[in-house]
Formats: C-alpha cells, structure tokens, sequence
C-alpha cells in the first residue's frame, strides 16, 4: 500500500465521517420539528455520505485511485468487505429519485470507465462501480436479493484476485506474457473474467438473472433496459482481457516484471474458480433434486 493511498483513503473516510455525524446530529436536532417532516435535505445528506463511503459514482473520484496502489489482497478489502456497512446503512435510508440518479451514474461510470484503462487495478474499480450499481438496483426493490448479489460478487472477486495476486499481474501489458502460464490456469481466468462480466452458465450470471427477474415482476422496464445495455459495455472490456490472453502472444516484453509464482494458494485458487465457473450448475442441480 502506498502511502498516497492511505491518505487519500483517510481523508475520504473521516470527511465523510464527519458530515455523517453531523447528519445524525441535525436529525436529533429537528426530530420533533415540522422543518424536518417537510424537508429531505438530511436524508439525503446522510445517503450521500454513505454512498462517498462505498465508492459509488458520483462520488467514486477517490476509489480507482486508491484501488491502484494497493496490493491485490487489500483492494480486494476494499472491494468487499468495506462495502458491507455502508451499504447495510443505506438499506435503511433510501430516497427513490436520488438513488435511481446514483445507480444509473454508477452503471454509466462503471462501464465507460474502464474501457481505455491499461491498470487492473483501476479496471476492477471501475467494474466494482458497476458491479455497485446493480447493488443499489437490487436493493431499491428487495432487501435480500443485494445481500445474494453481494456475496456471489464476493465470491468472483475472491477467485479472480487471487489468480491475478499469485501471477503478479498488476498491467494490461503483463497479459501478453501469460504463455508461461500453465494452459489450465490460463483456462481458468478466461472463464472467470467471463463469469465476472455475467455471462451464462457461469455463476456470475446467477445475481444479474435474479436483479432482472425481479424487475421484470416489478415492471421496471426501461432501467432494466439501460442496465443490460451497460452490461455489454463492462463485458467488452472482460473479453479484451480474454482475448489477450489466449490470442496475443508476446514472449519478449522489456516493459514487463518478472512473475514469481506462487503455489502455495494453488488450491484455494482452484476451488474458487470451480465455484465461480460451475456455481450456476450447481445451484440449478440443487433446485432440481429439491
């Protein structure tokens, strides 16, 4: 971790912090007050604090920048884990318009976002935007479905960090030399990125055909619409990945570091990726039995 990131975390967090306790002390304040039965404004204070917290656009400024000087394991941390309060707080204090705004800007950012990014580091911040939004979306209709989405999301962020953490791989540029990676392994990512960009009948598929689901019920058309097309946005830049894997071949790259690899993790890497490939089939084989 960089000491410029860790700063720019801290700032981010206390100010946010900050202007949350600020919130929560107007609320009590004003809680008998009729200026707080007609007015919105500290409800949407305290979800723009949240949301500052949990990278979600417009106030990501300060997640891909951060993203990128952190380790692989800590920006998974951060991708994760970090999420989880702000987001249960956020469950409590939804406001329609504003978060219908922030979902659609979290989709548009996160997909527009990553597409000339040579950092993949920066490329997971943008997807993990995107990948937010469609939180958000889950949680405006169902409290237990952006729990799903979250945990499965979890689960390919886990299986795709790992392999990018053993193989050292921080640059879109270090692709290029996965030729001295075994064949299977080199398997394994392509369809983990595929799964991850929600293509079927890979686990990753599973949370989006569960959002779609439930906004057909709720016949939310016309985001489902935007939401979707998005989604081919993210994906192009999954599969530009995939691509360089398996098509560019470049055995000699002076710009590239040399990979130490790592088979401690071997196991764990390759458990993860049978869920995240095979997890869909699984669940459905369950449901079948059942």
């Amino acid at each position: 971790m960089t000491s410029e990131s860790s700063l720019k975390y801290f700032l981010v967090q206390a100010f946010a912090s900050s202007i949350l306790l600020f919130a929560i002390i107007l609320m009590m304040m004003f809680f008998n007050s009729n200026w707080m039965m007609n007015n919105n404004f500290n409800n949407l204070l305290i979800l723009s604090t949240l949301l500052l917290k949990s990278g979600a656009a417009p106030f990501h400024f300060w997640f891909p920048g951060v993203m990128e000087g952190l380790s692989w394991i800590n920006g998974l941390i951060l991708m994760t884990w970090q999420k989880i309060a702000p987001l249960m707080l956020i469950s409590y204090n939804l406001n329609y318009n504003f978060f219908l705004f922030t979902i659609l800007f979290s989709m548009i950012i996160g997909a527009f976002g990553g597409l000339n990014q040579t950092s993949l580091r920066k490329l997971m911040a943008f997807s993990s935007i995107n990948h937010l939004g469609w939180m958000l979306l889950a949680m405006m209709n169902n409290e237990l479905l952006w729990m799903t989405y979250f945990i499965l999301y979890s689960i390919l962020s886990i299986s795709i960090i790992l392999m990018f953490n053993n193989f050292k791989l921080f640059h879109f540029n270090q692709i290029f030399n996965l030729s001295m990676m075994n064949p299977y392994m080199k398997f394994f990512m392509f369809l983990n990125l595929l799964s991850l960009g929600g293509l079927p009948p890979f686990l990753g598929f599973l949370p989006k055909w569960l959002v779609i689901q439930n906004l057909v019920e709720m016949n939310q058309m016309f985001i489902l619409f935007i939401a979707v097309c998005l989604t081919l946005v993210t994906l192009y830049y999954y599969l530009r990945m995939s691509y360089s894997i398996y098509m560019l071949n470049y055995n000699k790259n002076s710009w590239l570091l040399i990979n130490q690899h790592n088979n401690n993790n071997l196991t764990l890497i390759l458990t993860m990726n049978f869920i995240s490939i095979m997890g869909l089939l699984m669940i459905s084989l369950i449901f079948m039995i059942l």
